[in-house]
C-alpha cells in the first residue's frame, strides 16, 4: 500500500529491561518466569486464572521472548512492514501492582528509561529514519501527590508523549471521585490518555474455567477486552466525568471496544433511565450527548482487524481526524512463516483501511500517519 505520509504504529507494546528485571523479581502474580531449560522462553503470567498451581510454571502464562524487550527487533519489525515511527508503552499489568512506597520511583526509572532508549533509537546512524516514542507510565498504587507530580514531569521528557492506563484506575474503576484530581492534572498538562484494557470479564461470564480451558484465550480477548474497555468507558461518562472535565482527552485501544456499535443503545437508555430523569424533566445524569463525548475527549485505534469494525469506529468519532493506526505488536505473533515477514495480524489492519477508504487516499494518509503526528505533536 502506498502511502505519501508516513505510517505511525501508536498501539505497540515493549517491556523495557527495568520492567523485566522487575517482573522476574516477583513470585507472585503478575510474574515472570524464568524457565531452568536453557533454550525456553520466559513465561509471563500476568492473569490470576493464568497462576494454575496445578500446571507447572513453564508452561503457565505466555512465552515472552526477545521481541518485547528488543529494540532492535522492534525497528526490523517496523522496517518490515514499513512503520516510520512507533508509539511504545508498556502492556499490561503496567504498574497497578506495585506497594505504593516503591511505585513513584518504580515508574520514573521505567519512563526515564523510556524516554532514553527512544532518544537513543532515534539518533543512531542505523535508524534509517525510523523515530520511537513513548507513552510513560503512572505510579497509580501511589499516593495522589505522587501520581500528579509525575504526570507533570513527563512534559518535561521530549519523547513522552503520553500516558498509558488500566481500567481500574486506582482500583475502583474509572468513575472513582478519588481520580478527580488526576483527571484534573492530566487536562491542565493537555496529557491524552491511552486507555488498554486487562482484566476482560469474569471467567463465569464465558461459561467457566472448563469452557476457557477448551477455547483458551479467544474469548476473554475476542470479547473480554473489549467489553472491559466499554464498560470502563460507560461508567465514566454516567458519573458525568467529562461534563467535569471537557479537556480530558482519552484514547482507546482496539478501536474502543464496542462503544462504537452501542453508542446510540447507551444513549436512549440514559434518555429513559428514570433515575436520571427527576421534577418534571431536570435531567441530573450526563449532560453531554455520549456522541459528543465521543466526537471530543476520545481518539480511537484502528486495531479493528476487519472493514465492518473500523467503519463503525470512523463514524462514531465523527470524522477520520480521530482514528489512527496501530498494530498491538508484538502480540499476535504470525504461528507460520509470513512472505517476506510480513504479520497477518498488521496486515489486517492495513487492509481494513485500505478497503474502507478504496477511494479517499487523504482518508488513509490520516489514518496511517497524519492524525498521530498532529495530535501527538510527533517530530518526522
Amino acid at each position: 500500500m502506498a502511502s505519501s505520509c508516513p505510517i505511525v504504529d501508536i498501539h505497540t507494546h515493549m517491556y523495557p529491561p527495568s520492567y523485566i528485571k522487575l517482573l522476574s523479581s516477583r513470585t507472585t502474580v503478575p510474574y515472570i518466569h524464568q524457565p531452568s531449560e536453557s533454550k525456553a522462553d520466559p513465561r509471563l503470567i500476568i492473569l490470576a486464572s493464568d497462576d494454575d498451581p496445578s500446571r507447572p510454571r513453564s508452561s503457565r502464562g505466555r512465552p515472552v521472548d526477545s521481541s518485547y524487550s528488543s529494540f532492535d527487533q522492534k525497528r526490523r519489525f517496523m522496517k518490515a512492514h514499513s512503520i516510520a515511527c512507533s508509539v511504545i508503552s508498556l502492556a499490561n499489568p503496567w504498574l497497578d501492582f506495585l506497594d505504593p512506597a516503591s511505585a513513584l520511583s518504580t515508574a520514573q526509572q521505567i519512563n526515564n528509561d523510556l524516554e532514553q532508549a527512544c532518544a537513543e533509537s532515534n539518533s543512531a546512524p542505523d535508524s534509517d529514519g525510523q523515530k520511537l516514542y513513548a507513552f510513560g507510565c503512572l505510579p497509580l498504587s501511589a499516593q495522589l501527590s505522587d501520581i500528579i507530580s509525575e504526570i507533570h514531569r513527563l512534559k518535561s521528557l521530549r519523547h513522552i508523549k503520553g500516558v498509558i492506563m488500566g481500567t481500574t484506575g486506582l482500583g475502583a474503576g474509572l468513575d472513582d471521585p478519588s481520580l478527580e484530581d488526576v483527571y484534573a492534572a492530566l487536562s491542565s498538562t493537555s496529557t491524552i490518555v491511552f486507555l488498554h484494557p486487562h482484566y476482560g470479564l469474569p471467567d463465569g461470564a464465558f461459561g467457566g474455567p472448563e469452557i476457557l480451558a477448551k477455547s483458551g484465550h479467544v474469548l476473554p480477548l475476542a470479547l473480554g477486552f473489549p467489553l472491559e474497555t466499554t464498560i470502563a468507558v460507560t461508567r465514566m461518562y454516567l458519573s458525568s466525568v467529562f461534563d467535569r472535565h471537557p479537556n480530558l482527552q482519552f484514547l482507546l485501544a482496539h478501536s474502543g471496544g464496542t462503544l462504537p456499535f452501542l453508542a446510540g443503545r447507551i444513549e436512549s437508555c440514559v434518555a429513559h433511565e428514570r433515575e436520571f430523569v427527576v421534577n418534571g424533566g431536570q435531567k441530573h445524569g450526563p449532560q453531554r450527548s455520549i456522541w459528543d463525548v465521543l466526537q471530543t475527549n476520545i481518539y480511537l485505534d484502528a486495531v479493528i482487524y476487519g472493514q465492518p469494525g473500523l467503519n463503525a469506529a470512523t463514524e462514531a468519532a465523527g470524522s477520520v481526524d480521530r482514528v489512527m493506526f496501530g498494530t498491538d505488536h508484538p502480540f499476535f505473533p504470525p504461528l507460520r512463516t509470513e512472505k517476506d515477514g510480513q504479520w497477518l495480524s498488521v496486515e489486517s489492519n492495513k487492509g481494513a483501511i485500505d478497503r474502507c477508504f478504496s477511494q479517499n487516499e487523504d482518508a488513509r494518509r490520516k489514518i496511517l500517519g497524519g492524525n498521530a503526528i498532529r495530535v501527538l505533536d510527533l517530530d518526522l
